[in-house]
């Protein structure tokens, strides 16, 4: 029945990421079978107790009714602002089942950026637990706050109207971006944009291992959660969302949950890498799978080492140690990572490779006039694909900048080689050139100081230009143990190389609360360079 329903899924031209759950119930997919787990209490249901698909439905008509008994209906924009995964999500399933449009807030967004956030989205109404309520307390976000966001489960799940009927280009979310250059830019996904890869990579080839029983550590307002409950829903996987993406709470979510796949972020693997991975239980884990910014060699390897999964041998199938790390590179406009690659013990293909593109992925690099560019030339990296946003929400200036020659800019630099891989080598707004008409790439950097610094767990560097120069300082958040008064300076000059290195001026050890980051945790460079600009950073 199962490999059956996929393939009527991935043949169902209603089904999108606006109605998974009612697709499935009419094709006859068991009410008994796994819906999904939270780390917490919600509407009732005790947390890391599995929510059935029927139990799910359920829970999501409750929400539908209650917002329905509010005036909420199709095409409203609603924000939602509020703590846990388990109220971000049901809240999105529900407003998605009346044609309504959740504008989902991360929730370590400060109450100052929420506010005129919301107000830029000129939000019907908004969904709030009590902490984020007295955030947006005496702001003026131009929209009304609709009650507390977990109270919505109380309502009578026969009193919600009937699912409504998506079109294919019905806006189904409006997520943000990290936020790290500024106010975070809204961007809108459409019923098949956000379902593109799902049919195309998830639903019509071989179940891939790993994806059976997974622990989401991915922020639940963000695209790449959206995704991972549909894909997990039409998979018929047991899927366990999780709050929070920290380190030491996402290894004792493995270690309860057992799961044979970890959904996260490249945040999330730099703190796990703070932990004796070997002193944990990981061995059902077979899969680890990134997302947004690519991860770094040096916290791949520490994953790829612990972990099992299975292979093909003369004997048959046999489980042996090692898991394997899928990595790539996505955005919240992206709608999927347009690359992929698989990292195994015994793999040596890093210096921030982000593989090869999926087969719905056409991407071209290109230069400052929109022309394709050769092998081993940094230029832009452009995308064609389905998966790519509809547009970003009352910004038409941001969304005609981000167009060139067709494709859709990402703001990142890359390169491909002879072989067709294509590696990542900064953010745009990241990069400096020196004098000479040479790049320093703060992130090519950062992996070249972290492979060669073994005690170093995670650096930063910072360039700017200053007095016609450029000066760089970088920053290494060292590992438990490590000697703050070590001399890392050579290895440093090394990894910025014989252009880059005499803009060096500073390299000094800090602690985290040094380093500003965004909502998802990435680093905010901008701020870094202010700070370095005004001497703050030295």
């Amino acid at each position: 029945m199962r490999t059956n329903l996929r393939a009527i899924l991935a043949a169902d031209a209603d089904l999108g990421a606006g109605n998974v759950i009612t697709r499935l119930l009419a094709h006859g997919a068991d009410p008994a079978g796994p819906g999904l787990t939270f780390d917490v209490d919600v509407d009732g249901h005790p947390a890391w107790e599995p929510l059935t698909l029927g139990q799910l439905d359920e829970r999501v008509a409750a929400r539908a009714a209650w917002l329905h008994e509010r005036g909420i209906g199709w095409r409203d924009p609603v924000a939602v602002y509020a703590s846990t995964s388990a109220d971000v999500v049901l809240s999105f399933l529900a407003l998605n089942r009346l044609g309504a449009i959740p504008a989902l807030l991360n929730g370590n967004l400060s109450g100052e950026i929420a506010a005129e956030y919301i107000r830029r989205l000129r939000a019907e109404a908004v969904l709030t637990d009590a902490k984020h309520a007295a955030l947006l307390e005496g702001r003026d976000f131009g929209s009304r706050l609709l009650g507390d966001i977990t109270e919505m489960g109380s309502a009578d799940p026969a009193d919600a109207p009937p699912p409504y009927r998506h079109h294919p280009d019905d806006p189904i979310s409006i997520t943000h971006s990290s936020g790290t250059t500024g106010l975070p830019k809204a961007i809108v996904h459409s019923h098949t944009t956000l379902f593109a890869a799902t049919r195309r990579i998830r639903l019509s080839g071989p179940r891939a291992q790993g994806t059976e029983r997974v622990v989401c550590a991915l922020p639940s307002a963000h695209t790449a959660g959206i995704l991972s409950i549909n894909q997990a829903l039409c998979n018929r996987a047991e899927l366990v969302f999780l709050s929070s993406q920290r380190g030491d709470y996402v290894l004792d979510a493995i270690e309860r949950f057992k799961p044979t796949g970890v959904f996260g972020f490249a945040v999330t693997w730099a703190d796990m890498a703070r932990h004796d991975l070997g002193t944990r239980d990981l061995d059902s884990v077979a899969i680890w799978f990134n997302t947004g910014d690519c991860a770094h060699e040096a916290h791949i390897r520490p994953l790829v080492a612990v972990g099992s999964h299975n292979t093909v041998t003369r004997e048959g199938v046999t489980r042996v140690k090692g898991s394997m790390f899928i990595d790539g590179i996505g955005s919240t406009e992206m709608g999927h990572s347009a690359f992929h690659i698989t990292h195994r013990v015994d793999t040596e293909r890093y210096d921030r490779c982000i593989g090869r593109p999926h087969v719905f992925a056409d991407v071209a690099v290109l230069d400052d006039a929109g022309e394709p560019v050769g092998a081993g030339v940094v230029g832009h990296l452009g995308l064609k694909s389905p998966t790519v946003k509809l547009m970003y929400w009352n910004d038409s200036v941001t969304e005609f900048r981000t167009r060139q020659s067709g494709y859709y800019l990402t703001g990142d630099l890359v390169y491909h080689d002879e072989d067709g891989y294509y590696y990542h080598v900064d953010r745009a707004v990241d990069s400096v050139v020196l004098d000479g008409g040479q790049w320093l790439h703060t992130s090519l950097t950062e992996e070249k100081i972290l492979a060669s610094c073994p005690d170093v767990l995670d650096c930063t560097v910072v360039a700017v230009r200053e007095g016609g120069g450029v000066v760089t300082d970088v920053l290494l958040v060292l590992k438990a143990g490590a000697d703050v008064a070590a001399d890392r300076r050579d290895a440093v000059v090394a990894a910025l190389g014989e252009h880059a290195a005499p803009t060096l001026r500073d390299v000094n050890a800090v602690h985290d609360d040094d380093i500003p980051t965004g909502a998802t945790g990435k680093v905010r460079k901008l701020v870094l360079r202010e700070r370095a600009l005004s001497g703050a950073a030295r």
